[in-house]
């Protein structure tokens, strides 16, 4: 679990520090993404469709922020590993209506979410492969 430094500090409901970062965090964090990983990340970018290491499925774990490593799925990608950690957020670009989804803790994109998903949620996570990375320290394969 995420070690806070601020004892006032917001926490998730399962314990991680969800201080808001800020943009010197994020900045210093952000030193060794790639042109594509910024892009997407910091500047709510899209990966072209179909394209993501996530798609062939099968890749078991805990996904969490490529850029400050709060836990955000499990391998399921239908629910959020713990609601806090994801920030729902309106989006009515490109003439259309949809919730952009960013990591609560350091505002990093991650792709958006619909309501025409499966059971049980209902709900559809279109996740930017490269605004993830699998818990034990790996870039999603194939990002």
């Amino acid at each position: 679990m995420a070690e806070s430094k601020n004892p006032s500090a917001a926490r998730s409901t399962s314990g991680y520090d969800l201080t808001p970062w800020t943009p010197v965090q994020r900045e210093a964090a952000a030193v060794d993404l790639t042109a594509e990983e910024r892009r997407v990340i910091l500047h709510q970018g899209t990966e072209p469709p179909f394209c993501g290491g996530s798609l062939g499925g099968g890749h078991d774990g805990v996904y969490e922020c490529r850029l400050c490593h709060l836990p955000l799925f499990r391998a399921s990608f239908y629910e959020a590993f713990d609601k806090d950690h994801i920030a729902y957020i309106p989006d009515h670009s490109h003439g259309m209506t949809r919730t952009e989804i960013r990591c609560a803790r350091c505002g990093g994109h991650l792709g958006h979410v619909f309501g025409d998903g499966p059971r049980p949620t209902g709900q559809r996570y279109c996740i930017n492969s490269v605004s993830l990375r699998l818990a034990d320290g790996e870039k999603v394969p194939g990002s």
